[in-house]
């Protein structure tokens, strides 16, 4: 009996060791196979025992993999990166895979896959994925998340206080909560067309911030100092405050309703495009005129005066824009020179002009004309063109 006993524990034992991993996709078995840190026995198949103790990664990305059953025996598993292949959700199941710090499932057909027990993730990303409900409450330590160009409607990110990168474009955002987020250094919500508002304030750690076309119509990124990078393009914004952002390095603000840009106090920027504006004063008198490798003001067809370091500098290098805009001192409400004044000047959006007869035109420059302002006031403007 003992004999007996001690025969079947041995059977059993051998056959438990030796029981292979069902995986039905060729190439995926393949590229595991050929992994020699998985396959220690350098055999045919992948054994439940060799799968258990991998405690490493597995990169099978743009690998044409359409299953990837097989991958809930990597119970230890660290990282995973099945990326830009066919797998869709039924064909994979990560449940088991709790061990997981980093996940990348981008590019696949796998909407709403089940992450929910993969919360000691540090690194998510989904992007492109058709996603439409991403649930991260429980990763309390993440610390990157890529979920763009899915069809989110909803985002929760209260729990995620470790995040310190968001890229969540391309997406269908209504509201988006960031004020836990204080750690956020990189952080892209563009072409979310509904997210008309959010609050930064928080985030004072920012050095990337990509909020284009998102029908912002107000940004306020003044506790936001540390901001090197802004993308605010194709929005609603009448105005646009950057005085405190003086890391600025690039501003990309393009295609809004902007008439007064002032970035004398930006002196690390390098790039600035403001062009299809409604400008009427740009300031870029920022004392390093010369560290400029891009600047595109078009379509501004209100704007007379840029007012700059050297004029003789900005004519010889900024080709791109007409010279006789540029004046060391364009004497209106953004010059250096009446900063001072402008200060004791509420903040008015102009909202028709006159003729001297009282008609509603059209800007014309050598024209005398009225500017009517929201808050009651009017002004006398004559801008000489040549």
């Amino acid at each position: 009996m003992k004999t007996t006993l001690l025969f079947l524990s041995v059977f059993l034992s051998v056959s438990l060791f030796g029981q292979n991993v069902y995986i039905p996709d060729a190439n995926f078995k393949a590229h595991l196979v050929g992994n020699s840190a998985i396959n220690t026995n350098s055999d045919t198949e992948i054994q439940v025992s060799e799968a258990s103790a991998f405690d490493g990664g597995i990169i099978c990305e743009s690998l044409s993999i359409w299953d990837l059953t097989g991958i809930e025996a990597f119970t230890a598993l660290d990282s995973l990166n099945c990326s830009s292949n066919w797998i869709q959700s039924f064909l994979i199941d990560i449940s088991q895979n709790t061990a997981l710090t980093y996940l990348n499932y981008a590019n696949n057909a796998l909407g709403n896959l089940d992450i929910s027990q993969n919360t000691a993730l540090t690194y998510l990303n989904c992007e492109n994925t058709g996603t439409s409900n991403l649930d991260v409450s429980q990763m309390t330590a993440l610390q990157r998340l890529d979920c763009e160009g899915n069809q989110l409607t909803n985002l929760d990110l209260t729990q995620n206080i470790a995040l310190t990168y968001l890229d969540c474009e391309g997406n269908q955002l209504t509201n988006l909560d960031l004020t836990q987020n204080i750690a956020l250094t990189y952080l892209n919500l563009s072409d979310n067309g509904s997210l008309s508002s959010f609050d930064l304030t928080q985030n004072i750690a920012l050095t990337y911030l990509d909020c284009a076309i998102t029908g912002l119509t107000n940004l306020d990124i003044s506790q936001n100092t540390a901001l090197t990078t802004l993308s605010c393009w194709l929005n609603n914004l009448t105005s646009l405050d950057v005085a405190q952002n003086t890391a600025l390095t690039s501003l990309s603000c393009f295609s809004n309703d902007i008439q007064s840009l002032d970035v004398s106090q930006n002196i690390a920027l390098t790039s600035l495009d403001c062009e299809n504006n409604i400008l009427t004063c740009l300031n870029v008198q920022n004392g390093n005129n010369h560290n400029f490798t891009y600047i595109d003001i078009g379509n501004n067809s209100w704007l007379t005066c840029i007012e700059v370091d050297d004029v003789a500098y900005s004519t010889a290098n900024w080709t791109n824009i007409p010279a006789i805009l540029f004046s060391t001192n364009c004497n209106n409400d953004c010059s250096t020179s009446t900063a001072g004044i402008n200060e004791l000047n509420t903040s008015k959006t102009l909202i028709q002009i006159l003729d001297l007869m009282g008609r509603e035109v059209t800007f014309k420059p050598n024209t005398p004309l009225i500017y009517v302002y929201d808050d009651g006031s009017t002004e006398r403007v004559f801008s000489v063109e040549y």
